[in-house]
């Protein structure tokens, strides 16, 4: 049970004036709180280590930190088996530690989104637990999904099986039996059993729970596996994995596992919690849907945005990246919501190291990637010193993209994927379900990097860590960076404050880049225009009042250098040893201006 402690004292509701749509251009920073800073030296990230790093945070320049559930918890799967919706974890701190963190992050300026995972708790959860003491037709059982297996005589004798041959996406069945015979439903990990969103307690405790965090002055939410909220088991024999898994058979809103029409219904109940607050509290939706369905999760009228996972699974390529971007832009301006531009989060494999690996068309980055991994890289060669150019010039695209750009942490310091991770240190489920299969999430999870020459690298107070950091981590720790004008985290902070001061509106425009005589070239580069900021700082060499123009973003995609398009330069995601070319694999931030 949460503890009792008093929250802050709410947002004064007639306070005029808000920004009621900072997030639609908002530069968020995903912390995995285990990972990021660790104040007490036990090996775990914690709030009060957060807290330790607001500078930092305030340097990089974000509006916004998400913070991955801190939630009490077993870690089966990450902190996303949750036991308690309204706690912390007593290893990562206390709700007052909560409270605190808040507070100091709204004071520089940084708002607070915290992960909510309504689609299953963790078997320790309380309702879990009064379920299997409840036994068989309770109504305790009715929050989750139990059902009576499957009786069949094989060879002469009576087997059991689950109620259906459906699959966990972890592997597996995604079924478990309990000692009285009984089977609960688990889309993910055994140990996160699949909540029933149709039961009425069910919808009333996360509107509780979404009050619970709103009072203690959180902005926002980020909705895990948004899309499986709620689902159908109402069938006198289930479907087969067959069928499930064939979209054909079902009319759109009417999946028995995924985008069912109830799961919006369930966050239109959620918005009205929201626009109880001035100003409303934000959500974005965690969810795989078809581009027909994204305005239901997206509108105003539901969560409010969706994330776009496109770049992440596609290829460094101009045409491709200018496919997901046209995609893109056209599905959000249809919901009326605001694009999310992301490359790199906690259950994928760092795109300096996608970017660093042999693609083709056949396959994506990350598929490559992870079985790069999953060979510990003796299979595929990777060129780190060209994924760390590509993630860098890739980084400028997005952030000159018309919406939000959300960063994981440690990308900034152009942090690659970590390989060769013992298996008695592992601690992604993926890995153990598929063993020899899947490699798992654990490589991206490696704690933060902070002090070069510290134990643990400067992430706690000894050599404890709860995954282990390879020798060479310290070759990107936050002292050795900022020390140097050119790494990575020195350009994240000058390109996220250079976009607040050339952003103007979300209008993009393509621009007409030609390499002449060499049609190849002009096909790797991506140009396009945004409407230029009146008078910023980044231009203050120009003396006219008044001084507008174009903020140009060109990227070459290619190997060899291309013209450098006319303009002013204001950044580049790589040195220009001649000013008058692009080099490959690199971005660069122009102004124009008519004044």
């Amino acid at each position: 049970m949460a503890q009792k402690t008093t929250p802050p004292v709410a947002t004064d509701t007639t306070v005029q004036n808000l920004d009621l749509t900072w997030w639609r251009n908002a530069v968020v920073y995903q912390i995995y709180p285990r990972s990021f800073a660790d104040s007490n030296g036990d090996g775990i990230g914690d709030l009060p280590g957060i807290l330790s790093r607001i500078d930092y945070l305030k340097q990089l320049g974000i509006d916004a930190v998400w913070l991955s559930p801190f939630y009490p918890s077993a870690l089966y799967d990450g902190g996303y088996d949750v036991d308690d919706y309204r706690n912390v974890a007593p290893e990562l701190g206390t709700l007052a530690d909560f409270d605190k963190m808040v507070a100091e992050l709204h004071k520089v300026g940084i708002k607070v989104i915290i992960d909510i995972v309504p689609n299953h708790t963790s078997i320790r959860h309380e309702w879990f637990q009064a379920a299997l003491k409840a036994g068989r037709g309770s109504a305790e059982r009715d929050r989750y999904f139990f059902r009576d297996g499957i009786t069949k005589t094989v060879n002469g004798k009576t087997v059991e099986l689950p109620p259906s041959d459906w699959e966990s996406v972890f592997g597996g069945s995604a079924w478990e039996q309990v000692p009285d015979g009984q089977w609960y439903l688990h889309s993910f990990a055994v140990e996160q059993p699949d909540l029933n969103h149709h039961h009425p307690e069910v919808t009333a405790d996360f509107l509780k729970t979404l009050r619970f965090w709103s009072d203690r002055g959180v902005d926002g939410f980020r909705v895990d596996v948004a899309s499986d909220m709620v689902k159908n088991l109402d069938y006198e024999i289930l479907p087969s994995w067959k069928q499930i898994k064939d979209s054909k058979l079902w009319q759109p809103g009417q999946h028995p596992l995924y985008d069912r029409d109830e799961t919006t219904d369930h966050y239109r109940q959620w918005r009205k919690v929201f626009n109880e607050y001035n100003p409303p509290k934000f959500a974005v939706a965690e969810a795989w849907v078809p581009p027909e369905r994204k305005h239901l999760y997206a509108s105003q009228t539901g969560l409010g945005q969706l994330f776009n996972f496109a770049l992440m699974i596609t290829n460094y390529d101009a045409a491709d990246f200018r496919k997901v971007i046209d995609t893109n832009l056209e599905e959000t301006a249809a919901t009326g919501s605001s694009n999310t531009w992301v490359l790199s989060n906690h259950d994928q494999v760092r795109h300096a190291t996608r970017y660093g690996l042999p693609f083709d068309k056949t396959t994506t980055p990350e598929a490559v990637a992870r079985d790069w991994d999953l060979h510990e890289g003796k299979t595929v060669p990777l060129d780190a010193e060209l994924g760390l150019r590509r993630a860098r010039a890739a980084t400028l695209i997005l952030l000159a993209l018309p919406g939000s750009t959300y960063f994981y942490q440690g990308e900034e310091l152009g942090l690659p994927q970590v390989t060769g991770i013992p298996e008695q240190d592992r601690q992604d489920p993926t890995f153990f379900r598929n063993y020899g299969i899947e490699v798992g999430r654990d490589g991206c999870r490696v704690p933060l990097p902070w002090v070069s020459g510290a134990p643990s690298f400067g992430f706690g107070t000894t050599e404890s860590s709860h995954l282990p950091q390879p020798k060479w981590w310290g070759d990107y720790a936050v002292d050795q960076e900022l020390a140097d004008p050119n790494s990575t985290l020195n350009f994240y902070r000058q390109a996220v404050a250079l976009r607040k001061q050339l952003l103007d509106g979300e209008q993009l425009t393509w621009l007409d880049f030609q390499v002449p005589g060499n049609p190849a070239a002009t096909n790797q580069v991506l140009a396009f225009a945004r409407p230029l900021a009146m008078n910023p700082p980044a231009l203050s060499q120009h003396s006219e009042v008044n001084v507008s123009g174009q903020w140009v973003c060109v990227s070459n995609f290619g190997n060899q250098p291309v013209p450098m398009p006319d303009g002013d330069i204001v950044l580049a995601s790589s040195p220009l040893p001649n000013p008058a070319q692009l080099p490959g694999a690199t971005t660069v931030w122009l102004t124009r201006c008519d004044a």
